[in-house]
């Protein structure tokens, strides 16, 4: 039986995930269109389209695996620029909070634009969007939020970096706040039973995080890390994995294998109420292995950086097993890293007291790794 605590804790996540009524439960679709501009296609011509779309994304998979660096390559953008507007709140709640939007009203900031190098059909998920957070020095992270974050997610945490010497840009993630399709009114094309387009979302956001580390060097920042939480976590390792300029990584949140958390996870249960007649977790795992950080340890090992891993003892969707699966991979591998536990779960993470013990976790850490590397 659990504590008294934990049960709280868990009463506690239940009651933050039900604010959200307004998921969508949608069929399973395999979404092989989405692989038409892909690298990794091995001899199959750009607009193939399978007979059986799973086998064929199957396999796409263990290309892609086997030859990460090009899937995730691309043709460094050209059109960066700096983009002054008023601050929106983007809220994905079914009833948006009118106390934080009249917070926010006429207050303006800059925000990094430009045209992501992977292409959707979507002209408004095209165009990428990171508020920018500058102080003085040569520190700079890329902040990756959580799935579904409104606009205003982490910008205090952004502020708080501001003040000890750190320059961040806050990255918006494929199909969130500005970058939303009108056709939707939350984050689900970022996640979703779209087998492909979940594969694209996720590419889209390693390399769009990428890309914001050209812009940063171009700017004079030459110590560089990345910060991400929950799905921003996910991004945020593979974008690690993959790019050789990131000194310091902090995973708020991790996990293994993106199937995992969706098939376990409370506040992925809609996607999973639609696909598990059709599919299983095993081959979940397999559609959706060339975006979970388990597949990648190899390439992430291939440069020395300091990582801090945060999980919550009292999570409910990423289960605490994944998180120390992850922690042990580190462990095995004998890479640099801090690991953090929190007393809490992945929503409360955002409530008081924790969410000022997991913010000063990360500002803490951030600060003594970069003087160090």
């Amino acid at each position: 039986m659990p504590s008294y605590y934990a049960q709280w804790m868990y009463d506690w996540e239940h009651r933050l995930i039900s604010v959200d009524n307004n998921r969508v439960v949608r069929p399973l679709e395999w979404g092989v269109e989405w692989a038409r501009d892909w690298p990794c296609r091995n001899g199959f011509a750009p607009g193939h389209m399978p007979e059986d779309g799973e086998k064929f994304l199957r396999d796409f998979n263990r290309r892609i695996v086997a030859a990460s660096d090009d899937f995730y390559s691309y043709r460094k953008p050209t059109d960066f620029r700096l983009e002054r507007r008023e601050v929106q709140v983007f809220s994905t709640r079914e009833v948006p909070d009118q106390k934080l939007e009249k917070r926010v009203r006429g207050t303006y900031a800059d925000f990094l634009r430009f045209t992501s190098p992977v292409r959707t059909p979507f002209p408004e998920n095209n165009l990428v969007n990171a508020r920018w957070f500058p102080t003085r020095g040569q520190r700079a992270v890329v902040l990756m939020p959580h799935w579904n974050a409104d606009a205003l997610a982490y910008t205090s945490l952004c502020q708080a970096l501001n003040l000890i010497g750190i320059s961040v840009l806050r990255l918006t993630m494929p199909y969130h706040d500005i970058r939303m399709p009108t056709e939707i009114k939350r984050a689900d094309y970022a996640v979703s039973a779209n087998i492909g387009r979940t594969l694209d979302a996720c590419r889209q956001g390693v390399i769009d995080a990428r890309c914001c580390f050209d812009w940063l060097e171009s700017q004079g920042y030459s110590r560089l890390g990345i910060v991400g939480t929950s799905l921003g976590s996910c991004y945020a390792f593979l974008a690690a994995a993959h790019e050789p300029r990131i000194r310091v990584a902090a995973f708020n949140h991790a996990s293994t294998y993106v199937a995992d958390v969706v098939w376990h996870g409370q506040s992925t249960r809609h996607i999973r109420e639609g696909i598990e007649s059709q599919i299983d977790l095993d081959r979940l795992r397999q559609l959706w292995s060339a975006v979970s950080p388990m597949s990648y340890f190899d390439q992430f090992a291939r440069w020395p950086k300091k990582s801090l891993i945060i999980y919550a003892n009292y999570d409910l969707t990423f289960l605490p097993e994944f998180s120390r699966d992850a922690v042990n991979e580190f462990q095995r591998r004998g890479l640099d890293h801090k690991v953090v536990v929190l007393p809490c779960g992945h929503y409360t993470t955002g409530e008081t007291p924790y969410k000022f013990i997991d913010g000063w976790q990360i500002a803490s850490f951030l600060r003594t790794a970069f003087d160090s590397v």
